[in-house]
């Protein structure tokens, strides 16, 4: 069976799956990403050149559907030598987010096309107007954001099935859409992913951390408000103040990945950090940039309080591998966060603006790490039983898309405690 992948970033989202497939000579997996993309063993990966993204004369509401035209011309141009080198997918799963989806359906009529259906833009009860520090836009700024959708509407009309990763992500999209889209999230390696007591993390300065030492992470992709930046800054005054052995680790890089650009010439890491500089030990707040993914094990693994922060956007997957880690997640009381944490059950929730109350919880994580080992221990258990890549979520995906392991003919059903995870669960928590 010949399956393609579409996405920009590959492997990105389809990381576990496709590492799946490609492992077994039944399938032929091909991939095509632009310049991020990243090989993968046994895929056979063909990038596209990005194209002129000068839209100057295109009208402003036009100017992200512009550039995802362009951007679709030149995947078009990489099918087109993907067919003429013999290769037509039976089926394809591809993200809509940069029009890459936009000729597939045209390309490959009889192909069946699944579409990742990541985060549906809007308005009300999501990321827009949702921090009140950072006002909503105006009406242009409403039409900008509606348009935002082209693509990914024009690809759920074309799909056979979409998969979003949480069912808050599926919620919103619009309702009729929805009987489409099944929730299967990509899942987490809690093999690789575990706690460690023996952990050890070098920070740049040549001291090393230890699960025994007080540490407080915080993890993102950029460290922006959407993720809660400012919030987790503003609190740091207080937990170093009340806790002088603390040490902080901020893992994450100085750009934008979804929210509002920063002022001209500013970086939010900058803007925020400078705020409260006078107030804090800077000796004991380290600052890590993007780091490997082994660093990032290490951290989660000596972290003694783990904050998560995040508006109602996607949800990320640092959370979830915190979680697996044995962290304790202090996390944002949103929707996203409210699917995978109950307060007090596998994780703590604070309201997102209450920067005081995060302050004196992350303080209490601290004094009293006994108290709170119950709630790691099943958050770690909570990953392993819903989010397990290898006895979970690949499975799920597999049964969904009628690539099973075990039988073409089986029925597409699943039991909610798949095969072998009470094992997995007894021995790798």
């Amino acid at each position: 069976m010949k399956i393609l992948f579409v996405h920009n970033n590959f492997p990105a989202q389809y990381r576990n799956i496709a590492a799946a497939l490609a492992r077994e000579p039944s399938f032929e997996v091909v991939a095509v990403g632009a310049s991020t993309a990243r090989s993968m063993l046994s895929v056979r990966l063909t990038r596209y050149a990005l194209p002129d993204a000068d839209v100057s004369g295109t009208h402003p509401f036009a100017r992200r559907f512009d550039i995802e035209c362009r951007r679709a011309e030149q995947v078009l141009y990489t099918l087109s030598s993907l067919v003429t080198s013999g290769f037509a997918p039976d089926m394809i799963l591809a993200h809509p987010g940069w029009g890459e989806t936009l000729p597939l359906r045209t390309m490959f009529p009889k192909a069946r096309l699944v579409v990742y259906c990541e985060f549906f833009y809007g308005a009300e009860g999501r990321d827009v107007g949702f921090d009140p520090e950072f006002p909503m836009p105006g009406l242009d700024g409403h039409m900008g954001l509606q348009l935002k959708n082209a693509t990914t509407l024009l690809a759920l009309e074309d799909c056979e099935v979409g998969i979003s990763p949480t069912k808050w992500q599926q919620s919103t999209f619009p309702t009729r859409y929805q009987g489409k889209i099944d929730v299967i999230h990509e899942g987490v390696d809690t093999a690789r992913m575990r706690p460690n007591p023996q952990a050890r993390l070098a920070l740049p300065n040549g001291q090393h951390l230890r699960p025994s030492d007080e540490v407080v992470t915080f993890v993102a992709r950029n460290l922006e408000p959407l993720r809660g930046y400012h919030i987790f800054m503003r609190a740091l005054p207080e937990i170093l103040k009340r806790r002088p052995n603390a040490q902080i680790i901020i893992i994450g890089s100085d750009g934008v990945s979804y929210g509002l650009p920063p002022p001209a010439g500013e970086t939010w890491k900058s803007m925020f950090l400078d705020e409260v500089r006078d107030r804090l030990d800077l000796s004991r707040v380290h600052f890590m940039g993007r780091v490997s993914y082994e660093i990032l094990i290490a951290a989660l693994q000596v972290s003694s309080a783990h904050v998560y922060f995040t508006y109602p956007f996607v949800l990320s997957w640092s959370m979830l591998e915190a979680m697996s880690a044995g962290c304790l997640v202090i996390g944002s009381d949103t929707a996203p966060v409210r699917e995978a944490i109950t307060s007090g059950e596998n994780g703590l929730l604070v309201p997102f603006f209450a920067v005081d109350e995060l302050a004196g919880r992350i303080v209490e994580a601290l004094e009293q790490p006994a108290k709170f080992s119950p709630l790691r221990d099943r958050a770690r258990r909570h990953v392993i039983y819903h989010y397990d890549a290898e006895q979970v979520c690949v499975p799920r995906m597999r049964r969904l898309l009628d690539l099973r392991a075990d039988s073409a003919s089986s029925p597409r059903v699943f039991s909610p405690t798949p095969p072998g995870l009470r094992r997995v669960i007894g021995t790798a928590i």
